[in-house]
């Protein structure tokens, strides 16, 4: 992501913290508070403690293998897997927390959602401290409010699939925006279609953009297991949110939402003020 000034009158309050497996930043461009962020990221440690599939001892693993029961879950957790559910539905079974096994051995894995709807509870606490204008960076996901600067959107680079040095589009985005990306450059070919149970080989990557990143992460895994026809199946049931893809001969594909998102265009303003 590229910086640009903070508002007059106010420093950038950054923190980085290495929490579920990733580098998370946050940057304030008002009211940072210590103690905002300090819960910010005590709730990011809470979510890897609770829903964790690389240990044996958090409750979803212990749920995954066997050892608890769904009686014994905390509500955290039951809500969290009535929205898999949903999103099972929604995606037409393609996006599954059960298609293939988790790294503790277990067939339950809610990580496709998990990342994404924690991030978006830290930026709820800090607006409850008083923040208005920030980005927090998960793994290259994002959650956004407000501006960069004093009339400034943020403008997000979209990591190029075969070239980590290059950007594949860059967009401008304020207000209450989510951004995430799904590829194979990270972690190899990770994302199954559980039509075929092989991994899905037609798409390098795929970024949406909305208001919500739970939402947000979650559409992107389910596009990349479709493929290219992902982006009608978005463009149809969710046309509030906008895609980019790029296939694995290099290629790419938007809807026009995120066209108009493009750096340069006109300003992308989402969600709720």
């Amino acid at each position: 992501m590229e910086r640009t000034a903070p508002p007059v009158g106010h420093l950038p309050n950054h923190h980085v913290e290495h929490v579920m497996g990733m580098a998370v930043s946050l940057d304030v461009r008002d009211h940072g508070s210590t103690a905002a962020i300090d819960e910010a990221v005590s709730w990011l440690h809470h979510v890897d403690a609770t829903f964790s599939t690389h240990r044996l001892d958090t409750p979803v693993s212990r749920l995954g293998l066997g050892e608890l029961t769904l009686d014994e879950m905390p509500d955290e957790v039951l809500g969290v897997l009535r929205r898999c559910e949903e999103l099972h539905d929604d995606t037409g079974g393609v996006f599954d927390v059960l298609a293939v096994p988790a790294p503790n051995g277990s067939h339950l894995d809610p990580s496709g959602l998990v990342k994404g709807w924690s991030l978006e509870r830290a930026a709820e606490i800090l607006e409850r401290h008083g923040a208005h204008h920030f980005c927090i960076n998960g793994g290259g996901d994002l959650v956004v409010r407000g501006e960069a600067s004093a009339g400034e959107p943020w403008r997000v680079g979209i990591r190029h699939p075969d070239d980590p040095s290059q950007t594949a589009a860059v967009i401008e985005v304020s207000g209450h925006a989510a951004v995430a990306t799904s590829g194979s450059y990270e972690r190899g070919a990770h994302i199954i279609d559980p039509t075929t149970g092989e991994p899905t080989t037609d798409l390098a990557s795929v970024t949406i953009v909305g208001t919500d990143l739970g939402d947000v992460d979650a559409y992107a895994t389910a596009v990349y297991a479709m493929g290219v026809d992902g982006l009608t199946w978005l463009t149809i049931r969710h046309p509030d949110h906008h895609g980019f893809v790029v296939t694995r001969d290099g290629r790419t594909f938007e809807t026009p939402g995120f066209a108009q998102l493009r750096a340069g265009g006109r300003r992308g303003v989402l969600g709720r003020d």
